[in-house]
């Protein structure tokens, strides 16, 4: 999928999950200070965490780290093609690392 595919795709789901995309050259979402997605240069999506459910979604969705701009960003998870086909998982997912970044403490 091309750059410009992977941000309207990614534009759209979190539209459709209700929250608003931040960021012109670096797309994200965050609250209270703490950014829970992110849509790297290379089109790659990553919904962050906790380190407990990352390494749980590491085996359960075969995935690793999600990488931007050369780093490995701790806490978040790389979306892979078989997660990306599941649209509802996705919303159930970006939910879930919202409800993460709302238990930290506000910056």
């Amino acid at each position: 999928m091309s750059y410009d595919d992977s941000l309207k795709f990614y534009d759209y789901i979190v539209a459709k999950a209700g929250y608003e995309r931040k960021g012109k050259t670096m797309p994200y979402t965050s609250h209270n200070g703490h950014m829970f997605s992110l849509l790297n240069k290379n089109g790659e999506i990553g919904f962050r965490y906790s380190k407990a459910v990352q390494r749980q979604y590491f085996e359960k969705y075969e995935t690793s780290y999600f990488i931007s701009y050369g780093a490995k960003m701790q806490g978040y998870i790389l979306l892979t093609e078989n997660m990306i086909k599941d649209e509802n998982l996705l919303i159930d997912l970006l939910n879930e690392s919202y409800l993460y970044v709302d238990s930290l403490k506000k910056k």
